[in-house]
């Protein structure tokens, strides 16, 4: 089994273009976190022409709602959520420069096209593992939206998160590449 690759955000076009379906990663630095109802607050500012409050460009969106801090920690659980719930408004947000999204699931046709339009890779992040995933956290603080409590959006500083690339920039895909080897061993 290959070493996880080591990268960093903010995520560019050459990272982007390094990474292929199946490549597991340790990803560092900053991200941040989005849901549903962030994304499409985010969404229809960009539609209004409105100034959103976090950067775009060459960011990664981490779809989590991270659950409250107990005493002496930096976070509590953070999983992933299903990605699928933010393909309405992800092509625009790939548009505007996103570079990274993780999750978990599939993602729509549409997302996948953006994808590979854009130069942007998606994560798979490990379900049922939040509060592992929590120790990776070295920083959290609210960056916008914070009326939504939970699902605000979060900036959060990540050393060595570990993730697996789901699609890549060329269009690679790594729940089809499952399936097409499941079904080749029957």
């Amino acid at each position: 089994m290959k070493k996880p690759k080591s990268i960093h955000t903010p995520l560019d076009d050459r990272v982007c273009r390094g990474l292929r379906a199946g490549d597991r990663v340790l990803l560092s630095g900053e991200v941040y976190t989005g849901r549903d109802v962030a994304h499409q607050r985010l969404y229809e500012a960009i539609l209004r022409c409105k100034k959103i409050p976090i950067p775009i460009r060459g960011e990664t969106i981490f779809y989590a709602a991270p659950t409250p801090a107990r005493p002496g920690r930096i976070i509590g659980s953070m999983g992933p959520t299903t990605s699928s719930r933010m393909d309405t408004y992800t092509p625009k947000l790939l548009e505007m420069g996103l570079k990274g999204m993780i999750g978990k699931g599939k993602r729509s046709a549409e997302v996948i096209e953006a994808m590979k339009k854009y130069g942007a890779v998606y994560f798979g992040a490990i379900g049922g593992v939040a509060a592992l995933m929590a120790q990776c956290v070295r920083r959290a603080e609210i960056a916008a939206y914070e009326e939504l409590g939970p699902e605000a959006v979060m900036r959060l500083t990540v050393e060595d998160l570990p993730l697996v690339v789901v699609n890549d920039v060329q269009g690679g895909d790594l729940y089809e590449k499952a399936q097409h080897r499941f079904r080749s061993i029957k």
